[in-house]
């Protein structure tokens, strides 16, 4: 697998599904990571799942959509592992859905905070610290939906993902100079507690699962496989980039 080895990495939305996956990944390739979401239990079972296998790890709960948080977590950082050279800002919901003119305006706001917001805050106070290590991988999930597909309900979900495609190309011609990269990761249906949600019955899991061209899901460990290589240096020459790791939704039409 792709080495991390002597790298310090931020996880956020760690506390289950895709960035759970991706800080046990990183933290087997190595690196030592700092988990962050809003349930402190879960991050300290993952943090203590960590240790038991060889690695390091450290937990703080917080907010993603708090830009002062996003500040906290980067000092705590440093303060903790001297640097910082990866931040896999992963943190999101799927946040308010239905017919765009019934969608409550603070359900598009909270959405737009969570998804697009957070990742901006995060960027903000990750670069200065990358730059004193002389670089670093800066790495966003954004999705399919809004991208190279969409489903109806989902205004505010596809807007603020595909927000992320476009705050990346803007990051990675920005931090280009500075030996940092930026890309998304734009995965297909994943089965996570907030894939389930939308796939909450047996038809409604056909449905999904039919989407895909591989005809499954995606596991977890199958995203954050991806986000390892984005900040690895197998990925040194990789900045800008849209990666679909979709199963295949975005040519599939069975």
């Amino acid at each position: 697998m792709f080495s991390l080895q002597d790298k310090i990495a931020i996880v956020t939305g760690a506390s289950s599904g895709i960035g759970r996956a991706a800080a046990l990944a990183f933290a087997g390739a190595g690196a030592r990571v700092v988990v962050t979401a809003r349930r402190i239990d879960a991050l300290d079972a993952l943090v203590d799942e960590i240790g038991a296998a060889g690695g390091t790890a450290y937990a703080l709960a917080g907010e993603a959509a708090d830009a002062a948080f996003a500040q906290q977590l980067v000092d705590a950082t440093m303060d903790r592992f001297g640097g910082l050279d990866i931040a896999f800002n992963n943190a999101g919901t799927l946040g308010a859905m239905g017919p765009t003119p019934e969608l409550p305006l603070a359900g598009w706001h909270e959405t737009l905070a969570v998804n697009l917001s957070s990742a901006f805050y995060a960027a903000r106070a990750q670069i200065p610290a990358m730059r004193r290590r002389g670089g670093g991988a800066l790495i966003f999930t954004s999705s399919v939906v809004g991208s190279t597909t969409a489903f109806a309900g989902m205004a505010a979900y596809a807007a603020s993902k595909a927000g992320l495609v476009g705050l990346v190309k803007a990051l990675a011609v920005e931090c280009g100079p500075d030996a940092i990269r930026a890309n998304a990761i734009l995965p297909g249906g994943t089965d996570t507690p907030m894939g389930r949600t939308v796939a909450n019955s047996p038809e409604a899991l056909a449905h999904v699962t039919g989407l895909h061209a591989l005809g499954r899901l995606a596991q977890p460990e199958e995203i954050a496989s991806a986000a390892l290589y984005l900040a690895s240096d197998a990925a040194a020459f990789v900045t800008g980039s849209a990666m679909v790791v979709d199963g295949g939704v975005s040519v599939f039409r069975g």
